[in-house]
């Protein structure tokens, strides 16, 4: 089969190769031309995918950035970003640009899917009338489903392969040729009625980790003044073998589906004349909780005798999660931009993203920049760093994952 797929990112790439590994054809639309430039010379840009894979499978996959190459396709995958305006309300411009290119070229027989994350009603809403411009019925003349995208970056014991693939269809045809599809590279897929119940089925999911994860760090912000330590709470709690699941704290919430799928969801609720107060308010405390962090190190230096004017900072780990290179919403960037409005001196050490472009910096040799660093906040705890031996040789560390708590060190100051 010929696949197509709009999107070569984070979530488009891996999915382009895992169709090609099972033996079709994929051939990836994406505007941008450096980057399809780039993996036709068997270079990715995504960490989940090493170029060796892309060498591998050049015979089966390519990129262009001519939307011509639909045409030839008989089903194609809309991988595109789904981000917020500055208001925080959803963005469905590449949505919509993907959906008229794909209208373009839309002939006979043609399945289209939408992975992206976004509300309830945007697969009907915002690609079918596109779509059905062409003259051509759903369900008959082409095929429209919903499946969304299950991708973590950095994880490996699951994959695209192992991740059940929840589908929803406009008519029960669509249905099944978006099950057809999958089943070549996914173990298990989930039917569900609708593309709505597909769509809100993603916001549920990720809602729910923001929900549990605002929970446990307004938790923290509470256990600080009561003098009670949070991560002792966490282990106990997680004891219990039923009717509790472990979240733990941090220094706040990073990654592109997170921070931003439950604006999505308030945002259809309120087309609603509904509020989702619970949602909206976790989403302030997880918005808000990088202030706290820098609060921390603020009074953890305070403690020391020593102003965060002046004082040098250095962070550790600017990625959102740990082992990745993904600085999407990542809570370091606001503790980075706060520190700085303090007059903090700030450097940091990530092995995995060499500069922040925008900020005027690069990754600091860290043994170099713990010597020279008055506090050291580490905000991502990478796999690669030595918490024993940083602690051992840092003037102070204030610890926002935890790493450090069963090292018993003066120096160390928990969030």
């Amino acid at each position: 089969m010929q696949i197509g797929i709009v999107g070569l990112g984070y979530v488009g790439l891996p999915l382009a190769v895992a169709f090609a590994r099972a033996g079709h054809d994929v051939t990836g639309l994406d505007v941008d031309a450096a980057r399809v430039d780039r993996l036709n010379r068997g270079e990715s840009d995504i960490e989940d995918v090493p170029s060796s894979e892309l060498e591998e499978l050049a015979d089966r996959l390519s990129a262009s950035a001519d939307p011509a190459v639909l045409a030839e396709c008989e089903a194609v995958i809309v991988c595109v970003p789904t981000p917020l305006v500055a208001e925080r309300e959803p963005d469905l411009t590449f949505v919509r640009q993907s959906a008229e290119t794909i209208a373009s070229v839309l002939r006979e027989g043609q399945l289209v899917v939408l992975e992206s994350t976004t509300y309830p009603g945007t697969t009907r809403e915002e690609l079918l009338p596109r779509l059905e411009r062409s003259g051509l019925e759903v369900g008959e003349g082409f095929f429209l489903a919903y499946s969304p995208e299950r991708i973590d970056p950095g994880r490996s014991n699951h994959t695209i392969a192992t991740t059940p693939k929840v589908v929803g269809g406009i008519t029960p045809a669509c249905l099944d040729r978006a099950r057809e599809l999958y089943a070549d590279v996914c173990e298990e897929v989930v039917p569900v009625s609708s593309p709505e119940a597909a769509e809100l089925s993603k916001l549920l999911e990720n809602t729910f980790r923001s929900v549990n994860i605002a929970l446990v760090n307004e938790l923290a912000q509470l256990t600080d003044r009561l003098g009670i330590d949070i991560w002792e709470v966490v282990d106990a709690a997680s004891s219990k073998p039923f009717g509790f699941m472990r979240f733990e704290p941090g220094p706040g919430m990073g990654g592109h589906c997170l921070p931003v799928d439950p604006f999505y969801l308030a945002f259809k609720a309120r087309q609603h004349d509904f509020a989702t107060e619970f949602v909206e308010l976790a989403g302030k405390i997880n918005q808000s909780h990088p202030l706290f962090c820098v609060t921390k190190i603020q009074r953890a230096l305070n403690d020391r005798e020593k102003a965060v004017k002046g004082s040098r900072i250095l962070i550790l780990g600017v990625a959102y999660k740990s082992g990745v290179a993904d600085l999407r919403e990542s809570p370091a960037l606001k503790i980075i931009d706060h520190l700085r409005e303090l007059g903090a001196e700030v450097s940091y050490h990530d092995p995995h993203v060499p500069a922040l472009t925008g900020k005027g910096l690069e990754s600091a040799p860290l043994d170099e920049a713990v010597a020279a660093a008055d506090a050291v906040a580490i905000v991502t705890a990478h796999p690669e760093v030595d918490y024993a031996e940083l602690v051992g040789s840092a003037a102070l560390v204030v610890d926002f994952r935890g790493v450090t708590r069963d090292l018993g060190a003066d120096n160390v100051v928990l969030l």
